[in-house]
């Protein structure tokens, strides 16, 4: 039994789950001793967290509990946090224990890349797991019952989210779809409610198609967000924040959802990185490192033109199925096999019963967009837990 190879995969989002299904898919019994590390005993759906987020759905939808996606005779969880990565002694530090392995999988998620601006990390609430979301959508409604109280205090009624990319702009519209209740709920004024969103960049959602998102922040403008692009946020503080060449905006509630960079732990383990994030090779291997994958938000590939791919819930989708194969394939002397990204295509929710999105080598928006979405989270239900999770959660999403 010491000789059989020991994999240790670190976090269940995207890549570490696909990784961990496939291998119990790929691998026999006694092939290999596979232990999975996460700090919650359940996978969150990261594509769905706007929803819970603005309120307009219950955060228990968004989670999947482990026990139900894997089989324990094949695959060990353990419920821990990771405290740190020792590649030269191949071990990894838990809060409460050690694991030493032959193969490790870095699949630890991202953190808020605040780009130094001051205040932001400190003031900020970020779209970021199952309790950042519980604590937003409780924070958005406290601020109505405050306002009720002091109702000179406009500031409760103004809501701020930094960054107009996927996240961004999807919060805005569900938070736009909540607010009408809100005010009903608490009898307030809608007139007095704002919703700015703030883009650094000179668009929103950079890199998507123009059309798109032109149609995208129209139905957004209708249903009340105003839109600052092209203006950076340079403060945030209990206040609200400081754009562009000093103007203030007062708020208290600001939401960054502006950029991730990979894991702290990454760095202090001594892997050469580029925001937190590794530049791996075509195996998905650290470099250095044959027997150290690393996926998701914690790797850093390139597309052919040169440019970084962003750490979308696809991209770690694809890496965790080539990293399973190029595991089993080193336990049983194979070569291993390259990763090269398919892009299935890209839909953004504008709230409910609009989206907008680019699938097939074709555009989609309005009630399609949003049918095609839906589609999407079916399909990666299905992946993750078959039909019996479709029938479970699909209603849901």
């Amino acid at each position: 039994m010491s000789n059989i190879p020991k994999i240790v995969i670190l976090g269940a989002g995207y890549g570490g789950i696909l990784t961990a299904l496939r291998l119990q898919k790929e691998l026999n019994y006694n092939e290999a001793d596979v232990t999975l590390v996460n700090k919650h005993d359940y996978h969150y759906i990261t594509t769905h967290l706007h929803m819970p987020a603005a309120g307009t759905d219950n955060p228990e939808n968004a989670r999947v509990s482990i026990s139900k996606l894997i089989d324990e005779f094949k695959i060990d969880f353990v419920k821990s946090t990771v405290v740190q990565i020792r590649p030269q002694d191949k071990k990894v530090i838990l809060e409460d224990g050690t694991l030493s392995y032959d193969y490790l999988v870095i699949g630890l998620g991202g953190e808020p890349e605040t780009f130094g601006i001051p205040g932001l990390g400190e003031h900020a609430m970020n779209i970021r797991s199952i309790n950042s979301v519980r604590l937003i959508r409780e924070h958005i409604e406290y601020q109505f019952a405050r306002f009720k109280r002091e109702p000179h205090r406009t500031d409760y009624l103004t809501f701020v989210v930094g960054g107009a990319g996927f996240t961004g702009i999807e919060f805005v519209g569900e938070l736009s779809d909540r607010i009408p209740e809100l005010c009903k709920q608490f009898d307030v004024d809608p007139a007095l409610v704002k919703i700015y969103n703030i883009e650094a960049a000179p668009t929103a959602l950079p890199g998507f198609d123009p059309e798109l998102v032109e149609y995208g922040m129209d139905v957004l403008t209708k249903k009340g967000v105003t839109f600052r692009i092209g203006t950076a946020i340079k403060e945030c503080s209990p206040e609200g924040v400081v754009v562009g060449e000093g103007e203030e905006i007062k708020s208290a509630t600001v939401i960054w959802t502006g950029g991730i960079r990979g894991n702290r732990l990454i760095e202090e383990a001594g892997f050469e990185t580029m925001r937190g994030r590794v530049k791996v090779d075509e195996f998905l291997r650290s470099p250095g490192n044959e027997n150290i994958y690393i996926v998701g938000d914690n790797s850093l590939m390139f597309n052919p033109e040169g440019r970084p791919y962003p750490p979308t819930a696809q991209i770690a989708m694809q890496q965790g199925v080539v990293c399973a194969h190029n595991l089993v394939a080193s336990i049983r002397n194979q070569p291993p096999k390259g990763f090269t990204f398919s892009n299935k295509g890209t839909v953004a929710s504008l709230g409910k019963g609009e989206a907008i999105g680019i699938a097939f080598g074709k555009k989609y928006k309005g009630r399609v967009a949003a049918w095609l979405k839906k589609a999407i989270d079916l399909r990666y239900l299905f992946i993750i837990g078959g039909i019996s999770l479709v029938l479970r959660k699909g209603k849901f999403l």
